[in-house]
């Protein structure tokens, strides 16, 4: 076979330029806080001495509470209103006391002293509820566009100031004036109002701002302080501390070197990450590099990998347990075969083992899971059964988690993680269906559509069935026969199952033309040429081609049908020619205008679909003979070059004959003979 260089094509590596400089942009450029520890643990590290000064943060319970307790403190707000008290003094300037106008001056001088202090809303308005709600007693006054803030004793409510009103006309009268006959009838009962005005709106406002001024942080530990020593529990309190300090070394201490030495570490480690990549698709299947929209597909689950961790990391690792990283599986096994599927996910980890400050735990956790998930997705992969996928993965995570809780000598107490994983394994199921959707930006053939296109009640392979069933027939046991022998070496089952039911649909357009669908008495090549008859079977491929992209087959399986014949010549047609006379230099038009076989597919279709039509002639199916056609049809397309620039290598050429042989051998066994019944008589 031709020996497969490195790519020549620019546009093979400028994706790749830019997933490196993806990297190189994402790539921490600060060293992480890489101890692991958890409340009622013994620290398993050296003492960790405060190398900088740090603050203490509040736990989430401390600040929760401060917050609780903001909202509880409210302040009102209310605005003076200076009209009131001018309204008042005017409205007791026109009361008549008839005989006891001199009691005037005394209410005047009460009202002046009562809106000196302020009156508030009646306590079943809003606003006497909004001060009653102030738990320190204190309330804003605004006056002349300066808010005072006071004690609510320092002002009046108004059944208060109408009790001091009371007061008044009581002290200026005779004591033998009924002070209540006197209030009501002067109209005094009417003269105060509120003049301080409830404002909700600045009340909110004022408070927002108190809420907004907490502090997280309590304290501060200076730098040569013990935070915890070899071997001690983590406490409430040391955990308080730990992570204060890791807060505050991720965030401003990390990497103190030179600037330049640190661009280039992440240079060097982007450009490793990068060219593993390119190995390991150049290894696995150098083809794909040809196939440009796969290509793209590949790089582009690989780069939102890389990216997704990169967050995650710098926004909260505590959300590493439940990311989807299965779908790295899912997504490629769809288009991909198993090898190639391994060795892009076992890539696209290393960013998380790289990135994340618990790296190794979390790089080993996702490789053995996705590696289980990578076996089992091809049983479970319809419906609900994909629920089954992800609780196997879910319990290999939980298992590989546990090895490592105990290896540190740690508790398995941490609950939030294992939901955080048993999430992550649910949307794993979730986040599937998007492959639709890269199906059709990339223009890729996913398993399912395969398995679709393969139901024989699909249009095309109805038309089939009507108008050639003989190749029907055929192009069925062509499906049986290459499913066998592509599972013996691993090839791509659900799309040799396809191509073998559509590389014949272009005897569609001429049936009689082949033997296996002549109406009996009918000989169609009767009176041809056997050039014209060699020419009438050749067309199928091209006949085959132009249905195939009527009916939007996808190009993978066009392919199959240009190289299912290859460039071999139409033997029968051919043999009669020269037996004829026929130049043997003028033989261009009994050959094939196909494709070689490029793929481990291609070939098995091309040797089960000429194995499966050359055995219909076969009177004796012995094993012996059944061997002697097989090797002579593989030997004949070795000879033909018909294999010259397909992927596949002698071992497999040889499993692939040896199942062949076995699958024909089991389906022309020999039937038991049924003896005849004796008559009763003896006779």
């Amino acid at each position: 076979m031709e020996k497969i260089s490195f790519p020549r094509k620019f546009k093979v590596y400028l994706p790749l330029i830019l997933i490196f400089m993806l990297l190189v942009a994402i790539m921490p450029r600060s060293s992480r806080f890489n101890y692991d520890y958890r409340k009622g643990s013994p620290w398993q590290y050296e003492t960790l001495i405060a190398q900088f000064d740090f603050p203490v943060l509040k736990t989430e319970e401390q600040y929760q509470k401060e917050v609780e307790q903001a909202w509880l403190r409210v302040v009102p707000y209310y605005v003076l209103d200076n009209k009131v008290a001018v309204n008042s003094q005017n409205e007791l300037s026109a009361m008549d006391f008839g005989e006891y106008a001199f009691v005037k001056p005394a209410v005047s001088d009460a009202v002046t002293a009562i809106y000196s202090k302020g009156v508030l809303p009646a306590l079943t308005d809003q606003g006497a509820d909004g001060a009653r709600q102030s738990v320190d007693g204190m309330i804003y006054v605004q006056k002349d566009r300066r808010a005072v803030k006071v004690p609510v004793s320092e002002v009046y409510s108004l059944e208060k100031a109408t009790y001091i009103l009371k007061d008044a006309v009581a002290a200026a009268c005779p004591d033998s004036t009924n002070v209540d006959s006197l209030y009501v009838a002067t109209g005094l009962n009417d003269l105060l109002a509120p003049d301080l005005v409830f404002d909700q709106q600045t009340t909110d406002l004022v408070h927002g701002e108190n809420y907004d001024n907490i502090s997280r942080t309590q304290g501060v530990v200076r730098s040569g302080l013990v935070i915890v020593s070899e071997g001690e529990i983590v406490t409430a309190e040391i955990e308080q501390l730990l992570d204060s300090y890791k807060a505050e070394f991720d965030a401003n201490v990390g990497y103190v070197g030179p600037k330049a030495l640190q661009w280039l570490g992440s240079i060097l480690i982007a450009f490793s990450l990068v060219l593993l990549l390119f190995l390991a698709i150049y290894y696995c299947n150098s083809k794909i590099f040809e196939q440009y929209n796969k290509y793209l597909y590949l790089l582009m689950v690989f780069t939102l990998a890389a990216i997704a961790t990169s967050l995650v990391v710098k926004y909260n690792p505590n959300l590493f347990y439940m990311m989807p990283f299965m779908l790295i599986v899912f997504y490629q096994l769809a288009f991909f075969s198993r090898r190639m599927v391994f060795s892009v996910f076992f890539i696209s980890l290393l960013p998380m083992l790289i990135f994340a400050p618990d790296g190794m735990e979390l790089f080993v956790i996702y490789l053995v899971a996705g590696t289980v998930g990578l076996l089992t997705f091809e049983y479970f992969n319809k419906g609900w059964l994909q629920f089954v996928t992800a609780l196997i993965v879910f319990v290999v995570m939980v298992f590989v988690w546990m090895g490592f809780r105990f290896r540190k000598g740690l508790s398995l107490a941490d609950y939030r993680t294992v939901l955080d994983m048993g999430l992550g394994a649910l949307l794993s199921v979730a986040g599937y269906p998007l492959i639709y959707l890269f199906e059709k930006i990339f223009k890729l053939v996913s398993t399912s559509k395969l398995v679709d296109l393969s139901d024989t009640s699909q249009p095309l392979l109805r038309m089939l069935a009507d108008k050639a069933p003989g190749t029907f027939q055929h192009c069925l046991q062509v499906m049986n026969l290459a499913d066998a022998a592509a599972r013996s070496i691993d090839a791509n089952v659900p799309l040799i199952r396809a191509a073998a039911l559509y590389h014949d649909i272009g005897k569609i357009s001429n049936p009689q033309c082949f033997t296996e669908n002549e109406t009996p008495g009918v000989k169609y090549h009767a009176g041809l040429t056997p050039k014209e008859s060699a020419q009438d079977i050749i067309r199928h491929v091209a006949d085959g081609v132009t249905l195939a992209e009527k009916h939007s087959l996808p190009e993978e399986l066009v392919q199959f049908i240009k190289t299912h014949h290859g460039t071999t010549p139409a033997a029968y047609f051919l043999t009669q020619y020269l037996n004829d006379g026929g130049d043997p230099k003028d033989v261009d038009d009994f050959y094939y205008d196909g494709v070689k076989p490029t793929t481990k597919e291609h070939v098995i279709l091309m040797i089960c679909d000429a194995v499966e039509a050359a055995s219909r002639s076969l009177k004796d199916y012995s094993a012996d003979n059944i061997s002697a056609l097989v090797e002579r049809i593989v030997d004949g397309k070795t000879a033909d070059g018909q294999l010259t620039d397909a992927d596949i290598s002698l071992r497999e050429i040889v499993t692939v004959k040896q199942t062949i042989k076995t699958y024909l051998q089991q389906m022309y066994h020999s039937r038991v003979v049924y003896p005849k019944r004796k008559n009763k008589g003896g006779n």
